[in-house]
Parts: structure tokens; C-alpha cells; sequence
């Protein structure tokens, strides 16, 4: 055996040769390092090598340590656990997102329209079980992207400024669908928000069945679906027909009757704002199968929240068509404040669609050739000037001739535009003075609505 030891910093060395019985391991042959190397063998002098005893590692040596070294032990542990935190809530919300994502593909996408749409509905059948129960403020928003993108256009039938109108099936069924022109987007939203407003929807108001905006790669669309009535609109009925002293009081009626439902504020919890239309003019009424009128065209109505008094005007830069423009409104002598001086001024315009339907109502064999309210005072576009002049200024009217008086029909519709057109607006009809006076003239006339 030889041994190196290192006591007291003194190295030591030991050669010894021991018998085998008192060899008894690991007591002669144990190292211990940085004090002792010892080294056993079995051949003669092979003890004879010389050992170094082993340095001690650096760590063996007690150490104290630093704040620097503490903090680090302690604050390590502790940044990991919260990365691995943060980084678990980026995936989990990441998840979330393409989860909803998919959820409204799913919705979205045609192909999935029979998971909520009975394939034997009809629109008709939608609106009525889908509406919110007495609310009549349209489908659901998810039912009416479906119904929008599984539209098929077949053909164009109207044009104007915010765009173009298109003939359009679903399911066998004619819409309309009016394409917005993607700067018109705010026309858009506000005439979807005013026909969503609850308990709007009537008879004699166009029924509006989706809004919705698709993109087609190029631009984004923006739609507004609408039911279809083949007549077109009431310009273009009276251009192509002449109507009977029963379908001359029809349209009117139903015309009152849409107007008063518009201007009627109802109260209660699922009431109704008043609205008015600001726009109104035989372009802007559709004729239906059945003879009867439905207002269309909303992208300018005001709504009045009589509860906080105020008038939600739209944000848009579109005005009025200024042949139809009261003298108030001409003259800018309007109150913007008052939410009556707007329904005023749709009731001197309904005075002037009631013009154009009575020169086309055939009594007696005798009718006129439709033209347009002050076709003979002003050009085919008037300016704002213009019509002012004739308007607030001369105070002209629209001719009532005198074989009106004949017929008793012809002689309450000429009495009824003289006291829409008031230079004052509140000397004018309500549409519910109107709707009233017309229903007991049907009564008369014996006319089935």
C-alpha cells in the first residue's frame, strides 16, 4: 500500500506492505480528497509509485452569499412561473378567438343555413315566428346574414344615389335587394337602424327583411333586403297606369295610414320613437299587388325620444329632394329643434303625392297625363333657389282644377293638399287627421281595402 496525506499543510508518505489477514477494506485503501490519496495493490514493489494527494473543487471551501446571488435564487423561480402564466393566457385567449371565429363562419356560411332555417320557410313565415314577440323589429341579426348570402341577383331595376337596386331570389321568392355604394355606408347603417327600430314594421311601410355587408373581393357591398313589389315604385305606377276613384283613394289611404304609423309615437316599455321620413316623394312609396302603398326609404328619417326630448338626426350630408321641400325648410326658417316641424314638412310632401296620384284618377272617362308636382314653374332638376322663389315667395301651388268639384272623391283630396300646403307647417293635417278623413271618405265610396 502507499499512501499521501496532507496534515497540517505537512505532506506525509507511507510504502508499507500488510498481510493479507489484517487487510481489511476500506480502511488501508480509502481516499479522502484534498486530505489523503491512498493507493493498494498486489504485485511485488507496485507500491513503489509516488501519489499526490487531490485538490479539493473550488465549491468545497464554504462560501457566504450576496444580495445579487439571493435575490437571483429567489426572483428566478418566481419570473418563471409568471411567463409561463402569461404565455398560458395568450393561448388560452388565442384559442377563444379562433373558436368564436369559426362559431360565426359556421353561421355565416350558406351551407349551414339549415341548421337554423327550415328549408319550407318562406320569409314571410321567418319574420313572423323569428321577430321578437310585438316587437316587429326584424329578423335576428344571424338569420339575416344567412338570408343575405344565400341571395341569388337576378336582375337590376333601379338606380339612384346611394346606388342600385336589384331583383333578387331566396328560396323561390322575389326580394329587393338596394346595393350601396361603399361611401354611401352611412346612408346604409342609419336606414338599417331606423327600419330595426321596434314596432316599426306595418303594412304600409316597406318590409325590411336583412342588412348586411359582403365583400366580393374587390370592394365591400353593402346590402339592404327589402320585400319585393313588382309595381315599382309610385312614379312609375302613375307614369304606366291611370288609376279608378277606388284605386285614387287605396293609395292615398294606405299612403296616411303608413305616414300616421310612422309619425305615432307609442309608449311603453316596448314602444316606438316618433319617426319622420324627410324624404318623402312618389319615388320613395312602393305600389303593392293589391293597390296599396308602402313607404320606403329611410336612410334620412329623424326619430324623436320623447323621454329625453331629443332628435336623433342623421350624420350624413344628403338633403331632401328639393322639389318636394316645404317652404320651411326652402327658406330655412325650420326649427330643427322641434320634432313637429319635421312631420310638417313630410305632410306638405304628402300633399304633393296626393297631386300626382288625382291628376292620373280616371272620373268620368277624363285623366291627365302624369307630370310632376310644379312641372310647369320650374326645370326638370330645380335648384333650392328656384324652388324658393316659386314657393315661399309667389306662394305658388300645384293647379286643383275645377271639375274636381264634381266628384265628391277628387273634392276631398283637393281639400286635403290645400291644408297640407300651409306656408305655416303647423296650420297643416296631422297624417292621422288625414288617415281618418280618407277612411271615412272608403266608407262612402264603398272601397275595399
Amino acid at each position: 500500500m502507499v499512501s499521501t496525506s496532507k496534515i497540517e499543510g505537512v505532506e506525509q508518505h507511507v510504502r508499507i506492505c500488510i498481510s493479507h489477514e489484517h487487510l481489511v477494506p476500506p480502511i488501508y485503501c480509502q481516499s479522502s480528497k484534498g486530505y489523503q490519496n491512498t493507493h493498494c495493490c498486489y504485485n511485488d514493489y507496485c507500491n513503489s509509485i509516488d501519489l499526490k494527494v487531490p485538490t479539493a473543487p473550488a465549491d468545497a471551501s464554504p462560501s457566504s452569499w450576496g444580495p445579487v446571488e439571493l435575490v437571483a435564487v429567489i426572483a428566478g423561480p418566481i419570473i418563471l412561473v409568471c411567463l409561463l402564466l402569461i404565455v398560458g393566457v395568450l393561448l388560452f385567449q388565442h384559442h377563444q378567438r379562433t373558436y368564436n371565429h369559426r362559431q360565426r363562419l359556421d353561421v355565416e356560411d350558406p351551407s349551414c343555413d339549415h341548421l337554423y332555417l327550415a328549408k319550407d320557410k318562406t320569409l314571410q313565415d321567418l319574420i313572423f315566428d323569428l321577430s321578437t314577440s310585438g316587437s316587429g323589429s326584424g329578423l335576428p341579426l344571424f338569420v339575416q346574414r344567412t338570408v343575405a348570402r344565400t341571395i341569388v341577383l337576378q336582375e337590376i331595376i333601379g338606380k339612384g344615389r346611394f346606388g342600385e337596386v336589384w331583383r333578387g331570389k331566396w328560396r323561390g321568392g322575389n326580394v329587393a335587394v338596394k346595393i350601396f355604394s361603399s361611401r354611401e355606408e352611412r346612408s346604409w347603417f342609419r336606414e338599417a337602424e331606423i327600419y330595426q327600430t321596434i314596432m316599426l314594421r306595418h303594412e304600409n311601410i316597406l318590409g325590411f327583411i336583412a342588412a348586411d355587408n359582403k365583400d366580393n373581393g374587390t370592394w365591400t357591398q353593402l346590402w339592404l333586403v327589402s320585400d319585393y313589389h313588382e309595381y315599382g315604385s309610385l312614379f312609375d305606377y302613375l307614369n304606366h297606369y291611370s288609376v279608378t276613384i277606388e284605386g285614387m283613394i287605396k293609395l292615398a289611404l294606405s299612403a296616411a295610414s303608413g305616414l300616421a304609423h310612422l309619425h305615432m309615437e307609442i309608449l311603453g316599455t316596448q314602444g316606438k320613437p316618433g319617426i319622420a321620413h324627410r324624404d318623402l316623394k312618389s319615388k320613395n312609396i312602393l305600389v303593392k299587388k293589391n293597390g296599396t302603398c308602402a313607404i320606403a326609404d329611410l336612410g334620412l328619417a329623424v326619430r324623436h325620444e320623447s323621454a329625453t326630448d331629443t332628435i336623433d338626426i342623421a350624420p350624413n350630408q344628403r338633403v331632401g329632394t328639393k322639389r318636394y321641400m316645404a317652404p320651411e325648410v326652402l327658406d330655412e326658417t325650420i326649427n330643427m329643434k322641434f320634432f313637429d316641424a319635421f312631420k310638417n314638412a313630410d305632410i306638405y310632401a304628402l300633399g304633393l303625392v296626393y297631386w300626382e296620384i288625382a291628376r292620373r284618377c280616371s272620373a268620368g272617362g277624363v285623366h291627365e297625363e302624369y307630370q310632376l308636382p310644379y312641372y310647369d314653374l320650374v326645370p326638370s332638376d330645380p335648384s333650392i333657389e328656384e324652388m324658393r322663389k316659386v314657393v315661399c315667395d309667389q306662394r305658388l301651388r300645384p293647379n286643383v282644377p275645377n271639375w274636381w268639384q264634381s266628384y265628391e272623391s277628387l273634392r276631398v283630396m283637393g281639400k286635403i293638399m290645400r291644408e297640407c300646403w300651409y306656408s305655416n307647417g303647423a296650420a297643416r293635417l296631422t297624417a292621422l287627421r288625414i288617415k281618418k278623413t280618407l277612411s271615412q271618405l272608403s266608407v262612402e265610396e264603398d272601397v275595399k281595402m
